[in-house]
Formats: structure tokens, C-alpha cells, sequence
């Protein structure tokens, strides 16, 4: 007996069982986020324009401007994949083609982790990363967060390995390489250009410059050698990056003359207002969850003070809120959820620092650095969701097993054994702790996506999306019913026009100027016609608090003589009712 549980002892205390009880983990995890992947898309963004844009694509035989949807305009690298699901008539597989980059990305991580320490903290760096409830979250969904995140961390890998192998130059190419592919992604890549642009010149500067401290030979024309190879290293990274991302550069100046429109559209053109009547329905006030609120100008900290009642301590504490306070869904508090642990164990990374070795050293300080100066600009120039500070994500998991890594070894060398193997069984327990956080989060997405009354045909796909997309069904009748070319206004819909197969536009400003400028109902009716509407899709909540805020009493007259003698309903569904503009009103 003794000799049994000695054997049970001595094989929990090694390393390959643990690397075997990781890996597993990581195989539920991976088998987890597949089932919660194989269902129908309903998420916003998914349906007003990831999914949205291409199938108009591939219904329009091609890529085409599109002033109706903003989003449209923006790089497009991760949407056009799904081109190639949708062509073949799958909505589905996109979720496994987001899913795919955040396992690249943890393998990112657990080959630099290996790399750098071994095989055991390599897969606890994968499994701390891909069990992150925003990463969970972003795997089942039709975003495209999760190539940014890879092509990110692919970019600033290639970047440290192009100074750990003394500047060779396939490297530094690789690294811009995925630079220009993360611009090509999302508009967040120039946050992570700028960063690698800089620091490319910068990091080969500072190390060049200790190098001819420690050479007293060192000349002043080797310097100026020096700093224009610096130069030089840095114009190769900025020009290889744009050249990746130029395709999506020359589409916006062909289309809108500002290469990176909407931003700074004042910069580039100050007189146009490229703004289509599709997008006026988030510039209304409104209580739609999905229609958003008027911003007006206040900057993203007075409008947080403003939008939330925060006082301005709590505003300045954000960039230490988002680890313990987000939650999804909710604009207030980040609109996704991190995990403590990214905050708290990349503390420990810089323990005794001054021993570890100069490319470790210099390693840790580019990760640390960019992750804070990557959440500070993003702080200060835009509101603070948790996807948008996705980049820093990577760094700060491979600073938290730095972090792990270095309060093991400091407790093995400063500590006896059993003191030591008590510190680490109380950090084990800490970081189980907060991973046992993440798997509350998985568990409570089943319940939220609730795949198995799909995947085991208890409800069909149309009754899945309906339990989610309450105007889904009303959508399906008009799918059916209506004539191709007819064309409907939606007011509060969220702008989710995927699924719709009939032409949608979403203008609540074009319906109150229709209201406003008329004489009577029939005028209201004229005037829509003249803009090619035969129907209007309605949310009646919404619509009911916005038509008593934004209508005098006479409109209000003259928008109840409308919806009696000038419109047809033919089908009210889940708060929403399709209607029918009459030919003769009566």
C-alpha cells in the first residue's frame, strides 16, 4: 500500500502530469468552443456587416462601395475569408475561421514560451490565453478581433526575434509582414504600426549605443552609421507594412479621398459629409441596446463622466477596472471580461530582473511597454471596450507566466522545501482560483448560446435565430412575400440587415423629415416613395418613446392619420410589424 501511494506521489509530482492534465484542459477547452461555434450567427456586428458586407458581395458578383453601411469602408482582411463559407452557403464556418486565429495565436504564445522557459509553462500560457472570457466569447462569434490579435502578436514575435538574431533582416520583414496584415484587419493595426515603427529605430539605437559605450573605439562616424542604419531598419518596416496594407488605402482614396475614412475624415476632406441617411439611426437618442446614443463632441473620458454618473477617480481607474469589472454587453463596464491574473502575475515578471539574461531582459521591457502604451492611447482617444485593447492581450499573458514562473523559482531558491512547496501550493491555488473564474464563464455561455437544443435538432435554425433576433421572423415573411425590388425602411432594427434578403436601409432621420416637412399623411407617403420605399420594418418600443420625443403635436396628429389610412400592416412579430406603404392611401 505504501509502495502505491508513494508511486501516486511521485508521478503527481512530476512535470509530465502535469503537462498532461494542461494539455487536456486545453483539448476540453478547444472541443468547448467548437460546440458553442456550430450555430447560427446572431451577434450585432456579425449581422450588420462581417457577414453583412460580404453577402452583399458576393450578391453584387464583386466588391462595391457601399455608402449605406459605414463599416464597409473599413479593411476587410478577415471578412473576405468568409466570402468563401458564404459562397457555399454556410454561415457557421466563419465562427471556426475566427475560432482558428485565437488557436494560432495561443500557439504563438507557446512556442515563445517554450522558447524561453518550457514545454509545462508553454501550455500554460496557451491555456491562460485561450480560456479568457473575452477570447471564449470572440471565438464564437463572426468577428474579426481575433486575426487581429494573431496577426499582432506574429508581428511583435518576429520583431523580438529580429533582435535576439542581431538584426537579421528576414525577421524584421516577417514582422512587417503581419504588421500590414493587422492594419489590413482592423483600424485598431495602426496603434500597433505606430508602436513597432517606433520602436524599431529606437530598440536597435538604444542596444547599438550600450554596445559602443562598452567599446571605448567606437567612433563618431560608426554613430551616425549607426543611426542610419536605424533610419533605415525603420523605413524597411514602414514601407513593407504599407505595401501590405496599401490595397485597402487605394480603395477609400478611390472611393472617399481620406485613405483611412471614416477617421479623420475633417483632416481630408472638411467640407463633405459622406454620412448616408442609412446611418442617421444611431445619431437618434434612444434606448435600443443596439442603436447606441448620441456622442455628440465630448472626448471619451468627459463623455464617460456623462453617459455612466462616474466620477473622475473612477474614469482614471479604468485601465485597472477593465481586469476585475467587465461584463459583456455592457458598454459601462467594457463590454467584455478579462481576467485578474493579467494584471496581477506580469507584477512578478520583473523580480529579480538583473539576473536574467540581457535578450530576456530587453524582451519583458518591449511586452510590458507595449501593452501599456497600447491601452493608454486607446484609453484617451476612444471609448474602452475590451476588444479594442485586444493586442495587448498576448503580451500580458506571456509576462503573467514570466510572472508565475519567476515566484517558483524565487520560493525554490530563498525558501527550504517545505516552506517552498507551500508558497507555490498557495500560488497554484491563486491561479486555479482565477481560472476556475474562467470556466464559470465557459459554463454560463452554454447556457447563453444554448447549442444543444440546435445541435440536437429540438428547435430548427429559423426558431434558433428568432429565440435571439426577435425580428427574424418578420424578416422571413418579407423574404418570402416581397417583391424583389421592393425596398423597406428599418427604424431600430440595431442596423442588422444580414439576414435579410430584400434591400434594408436603416434612416430614422429620413422618416422624421419625411414627418416633419409634410402637410398631411399623404405627404409623408410621397416623400418615401420618392426615396424608393414600399415598406417599413418597425420596432414598436423604441419607435413609440422616439416618435413622442422628436414630434410636435401636430406631427404626431399627422403621423397617427399615417399609420390609420396611409399603411398596411401585414405582419407584427416579437415588438416588430412590417408594413406596407398603400398605392391609393385612403
Amino acid at each position: 500500500m505504501a509502495y502505491i501511494v508513494s508511486q501516486i506521489r511521485r508521478h503527481f509530482n512530476s512535470a509530465a502530469f502535469f503537462k498532461v492534465t494542461l494539455t487536456g484542459f486545453i483539448l476540453i477547452l478547444i472541443v468547448a468552443i467548437l460546440i458553442l461555434c456550430s450555430v447560427p450567427p446572431v451577434s450585432r456586428d456579425a449581422l450588420t456587416h462581417h457577414l453583412a458586407v460580404p453577402k452583399l458581395y458576393l450578391v453584387n458578383g464583386g466588391m462595391y462601395e457601399i455608402p449605406a453601411i459605414r463599416f464597409s469602408y473599413y479593411p476587410m482582411n478577415i471578412d473576405l475569408l468568409y466570402l468563401i463559407p458564404l459562397y457555399f452557403g454556410s454561415d457557421i464556418v466563419p465562427k471556426f475561421i475566427h475560432f482558428f486565429f485565437a488557436i494560432l495565436s495561443g500557439w504563438l504564445i507557446y512556442s515563445y514560451l517554450k522558447r524561453r522557459l518550457d514545454n509545462l509553462w508553454a501550455r500554460l500560457g496557451a491555456l491562460m490565453f485561450l480560456s479568457l472570457p473575452v477570447i471564449v466569447k470572440l471565438s464564437i462569434t463572426v468577428y474579426v478581433d481575433l486575426g487581429l490579435i494573431f496577426f499582432s502578436t506574429a508581428s511583435l514575435i518576429f520583431f523580438l526575434r529580429w533582435i535576439e538574431e542581431q538584426y537579421q533582416l528576414r525577421y524584421l520583414i516577417l514582422s512587417a509582414v503581419f504588421c500590414g496584415l493587422a492594419l489590413g484587419t482592423k483600424y485598431n493595426g495602426l496603434i500597433i504600426f505606430f508602436l513597432l515603427a517606433v520602436f524599431v529605430p529606437f530598440i536597435y539605437a538604444r542596444r547599438e549605443a550600450h554596445a559602443g559605450a562598452i567599446d571605448r573605439r567606437k567612433s563618431e562616424n560608426k554613430n551616425l552609421v549607426k543611426y542610419s542604419k536605424a533610419l533605415g531598419y525603420a523605413g524597411l518596416f514602414i514601407f513593407i507594412a504599407f505595401l501590405i496594407y496599401s490595397p485597402w488605402v487605394i480603395r477609400n482614396i478611390i472611393w472617399t479621398n481620406n485613405p483611412v475614412y471614416p477617421l479623420y475624415q475633417s483632416w481630408f476632406d472638411p467640407q463633405e459629409r459622406r454620412i448616408s441617411v442609412n446611418d442617421a439611426e444611431d445619431s437618434q437618442v434612444s434606448a435600443d441596446p443596439d442603436g447606441g446614443r448620441t456622442k455628440g463632441s465630448l472626448k471619451p473620458l468627459p463623455r464617460r463622466r456623462l453617459l455612466f454618473n462616474e466620477s473622475w477617480w473612477q474614469v482614471m481607474l479604468v485601465p485597472v477596472r477593465i481586469f476585475f469589472q467587465g461584463q459583456d454587453d455592457d458598454p459601462q463596464f467594457f463590454d467584455g471580461k478579462l481576467n485578474p491574473y493579467l494584471l496581477l502575475f506580469p507584477l512578478f515578471a520583473f523580480m529579480g530582473v538583473k539576473k536574467d539574461s540581457a535578450t530576456v531582459k530587453t524582451e519583458k521591457f518591449i511586452l510590458l511597454v507595449f501593452a501599456v502604451l497600447y491601452l493608454m492611447l486607446a484609453f484617451f482617444k476612444v471609448d474602452m471596450r475590451i476588444r479594442w485593447i485586444a493586442p495587448i492581450i498576448p503580451p500580458l499573458v506571456i509576462l503573467a507566466v514570466f510572472g508565475l514562473h519567476k515566484i517558483v523559482m524565487f520560493l525554490m531558491d530563498k525558501y527550504t522545501p517545505v516552506t517552498a512547496m507551500l508558497g507555490i501550493g498557495a500560488t497554484l491555488a491563486v491561479l486555479l482560483f482565477l481560472l476556475i473564474i474562467n470556466a464559470i464563464y465557459i459554463f454560463g455561455q452554454f447556457k447563453i448560446v444554448d447549442p444543444y437544443s440546435y445541435l440536437s435538432g429540438r428547435i430548427d435554425r429559423d426558431a434558433y435565430i428568432a429565440k435571439y433576433r426577435p425580428e427574424y421572423p418578420v424578416i422571413q415573411y418579407s423574404n418570402q412575400h416581397l417583391a424583389e425590388n421592393d425596398k423597406i425602411l428599418g427604424l431600430f432594427l440595431g442596423k442588422r440587415r444580414y439576414y435579410s434578403d430584400r434591400e434594408i436601409i436603416f434612416a430614422a432621420r429620413l422618416f422624421r423629415q419625411a414627418v416633419k416637412n409634410s402637410r398631411s399623411a399623404n405627404t409623408i407617403v410621397s416623400d418615401l416613395k420618392k426615396s424608393g420605399i414600399t415598406h417599413l420594418l418597425i420596432r414598436f418600443d423604441i419607435f413609440k418613446t422616439w416618435s413622442e420625443t422628436v414630434f410636435s403635436m401636430r406631427e404626431k396628429e399627422i403621423l397617427h392619420d399615417f399609420f390609420h389610412s396611409n399603411i398596411s400592416l401585414l405582419i407584427t412579430k416579437g415588438g416588430y410589424g412590417l408594413y406596407q406603404l398603400r398605392t391609393n392611401p385612403g
